[in-house]
């Protein structure tokens, strides 16, 4: 994907006024000095050019931003019609919102590519280090039998909407895959819970990974298995249905254990570069990573950031299952599994390496000029101008729904219905894409459309992103949205045909330069709620 490289004029003209500015004080005092002994003859313009330039200067950047503001406050209002009404063409008046959205795409979501690869290249320096110190310390004493114990496979996989070219605002804050290796002895039987109709829907989504002999050709027994992998069954297994479950809890206190082993090696070479702190998170979130800049750090992209460092295990052709899997997000879930099954024996299923190959294909295929990812990008700050106004029970639960991972999937869902970004992904219908995609999230959300996971089962673009494990070609399609139950996601439909109608006044109100920006309107005129009130 190329880069290209735009001039902020938000930072270029104070700049190159106070750049200015400093000029002409430096010309005064130099002026002042040499005055006594240079006094200009009757009649000679004594002027000062540099003041003047800078005056031009000034007014140039006052006039600049004075059309911005005109412009701004005389485009065409939202439509205010409810229901499906508002999604309407012949309501949309693509011009003005096209023009407020690149406006807010330029000052407030899109990332500088020059930072935003200094961050990456960070991270990725930082990130190699921690798990070459992890793959090279090993399992020292943590279980009898070394050689039956994990271990850092020694390489990391960089996942997410950083790697994809759709994260927005800040870089900072990364997810990486740190794949571990398994006992030689030790082989994986996974098995997909989406056909578990007793299940919460929220965990159907879920995998349990029973233990197996590896095929052998010298025919071993059973039982010698058994008690040849005990030690490794006894550290990191649970018993599930009479049978031995690697238990993603338990991969997960061992990670976050020998993370901080292996953090202790390499912090006193990474001093003179930054400041790593690792902060555990239990058994219901990975270990975050912290990366702080020194104080001696001259770089141009000084930044903090966070990296959720995940544990991952290999099935076959890219896909990885992770601890832990995603926690249930629906107020109303039962923590207790029927069936004999046990929490800590669930894992999620990553299949980060299949959706960049679908959006790779995609990108092949899409005309030039297409906007499909910064349509993506405009939808996440679309949600966070939806979330403003919210208490935080609400505005958790409503970015839950509408998670990153949703939006993304929103979006390739729209995009291979139609095969490919065709010319109506044009940058010039950038307004009426972005309302393409809302329209089908309020659907899905409305039960009208079903959203499932793009690779998961047999409906998944299977045929696009190349082979995958069989336990996950067999697996029952999984609908994201499946654990939230109605009244949950008719609130959220609410609040985002809401947050649409009063796009270009929040536009206006959280875009552009804050002092031209206009105020939002009194706190009294909102009325509060998740359904009702203005983002």
């Amino acid at each position: 994907m190329s880069v290209h490289y735009t001039l902020n004029l938000r930072v270029f003209w104070p700049l190159v006024t106070g750049l200015c500015t400093a000029l002409v004080c430096l010309y005064h005092v130099l002026w002042g000095s040499w005055g006594a002994r240079a006094e200009p003859p009757d009649g000679v313009d004594g002027g000062f050019p540099l003041l003047k330039v800078a005056v031009l200067l000034l007014l140039s950047y006052i006039l600049l931003r004075c059309r911005h503001a005109v412009r701004q406050r005389f485009l065409p209002g939202s439509p205010r019609l409810g229901g499906d009404a508002a999604f309407s063409s012949r309501h949309f008046r693509e011009p003005g919102l096209s023009i407020l959205l690149e406006s807010y795409y330029e000052h407030e979501v899109r990332l500088s590519p020059h930072v935003l690869g200094h961050s990456k290249a960070h991270v990725s320096r930082i990130v190699g280090e921690l798990v070459r110190a992890g793959r090279s310390r090993g399992s020292p004493g943590l279980i009898p039998g070394g050689a039956l114990a994990l271990a850092f496979r020694g390489d990391f996989i960089q996942v997410g909407s950083a790697y994809e070219q759709h994260k927005i605002r800040r870089p900072d804050s990364f997810d990486v895959l740190v794949p571990l290796r398994l006992p030689p002895l030790v082989a994986l039987d996974p098995r997909s819970l989406g056909e578990e109709i007793a299940l919460a829907p929220a965990f159907r989504s879920c995998f349990v990974c029973a233990l197996k002999a590896p095929p052998s050709p010298s025919g071993a027994s059973g039982g010698h298995w058994l008690r040849d992998c005990k030690p490794f069954a006894d550290g990191f297994c649970v018993d599930v249905r009479g049978r031995r479950h690697l238990s993603a809890a338990l991969v997960l206190r061992w990670f976050q254990s020998h993370l901080q082993r292996s953090l202790a090696t390499v912090r006193y070479s990474l001093e003179g570069r930054c400041r790593v702190t690792l902060t555990p998170g239990g058994l219901e979130q990975p270990p975050t990573l912290h990366i702080l800049p020194c104080r001696t750090d001259y770089g141009c992209c000084r930044l903090s950031m966070a990296v959720r460092l995940i544990p991952a295990v290999h099935l076959g052709d890219g896909v990885f299952l992770v601890a832990p899997p995603p926690p249930p997000l629906s107020s109303g879930l039962l923590l207790e599994l029927p069936g004999g099954l046990r929490s800590e024996a669930l894992w999620g299923v990553n299949t980060a390496r299949q959706e960049q190959k679908l959006l790779s294909w995609l990108q092949e295929r899409a005309a030039p000029g297409a906007c499909y990812l910064k349509c993506l990008q405009l939808l996440k700050a679309l949600r966070d101008l939806g979330a403003r106004g919210l208490d935080s029970a609400a505005a958790t639960q409503w970015g839950c729904i509408l998670s990153s991972y949703v939006l993304k999937t929103v979006l390739l869902a729209v995009l291979l219905r139609k095969g490919a970004p065709g010319q109506s992904w044009d940058e010039e219908h950038l307004g009426k894409c972005l309302e393409e995609l809302v329209q089908f999230l309020r659907d899905c959300l409305l039960r009208r459309h079903t959203l499932f996971h793009c690779v998961l089962g047999p409906g998944g673009a299977a045929a696009e992103v190349g082979p995958l494990p069989k336990v996950l070609r067999e697996a029952a399609p999984v609908d994201l949205l499946a654990a939230f139950d109605g009244h949950a996601r008719e609130l959220a439909a609410a609040r985002l045909l809401s947050t649409w109608q009063r796009l270009p006044q929040l536009l206006r109100a959280y875009g552009g330069p804050r002092y031209l920006a206009r105020c939002p309107p009194p706190r009294s005129q909102r009325t509060q709620g998740f359904l009702e009130g203005e983002p």
